[in-house]
């Protein structure tokens, strides 16, 4: 007779848990993804109602949140229930939802804060030209003049001064930590001046000068973006006595000469725009000078449902696109660019670091 005991019973909870939930079956992820404009709507009324920001530390319950925000609790509750199911908030029981990491980027004080980029991809125009998609792909070319009879920022600063207003907190935002990475990245050794090209505020240029007190820097925009500058770059700023505001279109002319060109991001226009781009950049550069272009690469993202949505989006808007290497790099060559290196500066951003060839 065995004397080895008998196993024990698993305990009952053991035996209640359910299994992992599968995957759902492909027909309803195709339900779900065909669904998509609810949930960018969701995020976009979450982000214009400041729900986020009602939200507290702890699990915070609906008829507070819907108190504090003027809005109904029925309706608040259903959109907080379907944000989370995308992990946008969860609930916790009891009528209360709590924050996650997603959703706390929606708060306007987050250092990280997405909610004027989420403000920003949802804005109105953006639902009217989406639809026009298969437009697009027919005839290759922007479909936003056929909609709204004029150019997209010809249309965005005349007649939709909100939506500008929100392009240029969402395009600050979206500077910021990118600017950051970059100031950490460039090796500006033999470097006496550089120029930030279509530089925006300027946040970029203003953390080179701050972290190379030998650094003489420009920053050349268009008018109404260069009279925004950082208020470290412009007179009476900490920067002011090294730093040149240049007000003008880089597709037009570039009268600056430097010894290091920096174009971030602004590289997505039409080919024939970027051409003129590249071209105006080499002639006012001496031979030697070093240009860096810095771009999201549509070949090489780890988030590619992003790169290629903004991709699309682009060819609605703009009829421009996101570069892949080869494309980057054909154009920057018949530029009269050598690329020496394509290094990453942060999971999102490669740098082309080039030499203009005499």
């Amino acid at each position: 007779m065995s004397t080895t005991a008998p196993p024990s019973a698993p305990p009952a909870a053991a035996l209640a848990a359910p299994a992992p939930a599968a995957s759902p079956p492909a027909v309803m992820r195709l339900r779900e993804l065909v669904f998509g404009a609810a949930c960018a709507a969701a995020i976009r009324a979450a982000a214009s109602l400041g729900v986020a920001d009602a939200v507290g530390d702890s699990p915070t319950a609906v008829r507070d949140m819907a108190a504090e925000l003027g809005v109904e609790p029925k309706p608040l509750r259903r959109l907080l229930r379907a944000l989370a199911s995308y992990g946008i908030f969860t609930e916790s029981g009891d009528d209360r939802f709590a924050h996650t990491d997603m959703s706390r980027m929606l708060r306007e004080d987050a250092p990280n804060s997405l909610r004027n980029i989420a403000l920003w991809c949802t804005e109105p125009w953006t639902w009217q030209v989406w639809p026009r998609l298969d437009d697009a792909v027919r005839t290759g070319r922007n479909v936003f003049p056929d909609v709204f009879g004029k150019e997209f920022f010809p249309y965005l600063h005349d007649d939709a001064a909100e939506s500008a207003r929100i392009f240029d907190k969402a395009m600050s935002s979206s500077s910021r930590q990118s600017a950051a990475d970059l100031v950490a990245f460039l090796d500006v050794t033999g470097v006496s001046s550089v120029v930030d090209i279509g530089g925006g505020q300027g946040l970029a240029l203003a953390g080179l000068l701050e972290k190379h007190p030998q650094l003489h820097g420009t920053l050349l925009d268009l008018p109404q973006v260069v009279a925004g500058a950082d208020a470290r770059l412009r007179p009476g700023g900490a920067l002011a006595d090294r730093a040149r505001l240049v007000p003008g279109d880089c597709r037009v002319d570039i009268p600056v000469e430097a010894d290091l060109y920096l174009i971030k991001n602004i590289l997505e226009w039409d080919d024939e725009s970027t051409r003129r781009t590249l071209a105006n950049i080499v002639r006012a550069a001496r031979p030697g000078a070093r240009v860096v272009v810095v771009e999201n690469l549509v070949d090489d993202s780890p988030s590619m449902r992003f790169t290629t949505a903004m991709d699309l989006l682009l060819l609605l808007n703009v009829g421009g696109a996101k570069h892949s290497q080869e494309s980057m790099l054909g154009l920057m060559s018949e530029a009269g660019l050598r690329v020496d290196a394509v290094r990453p500066v942060n999971p999102y951003l490669h740098a082309f670091d080039s030499v203009v060839e005499g």
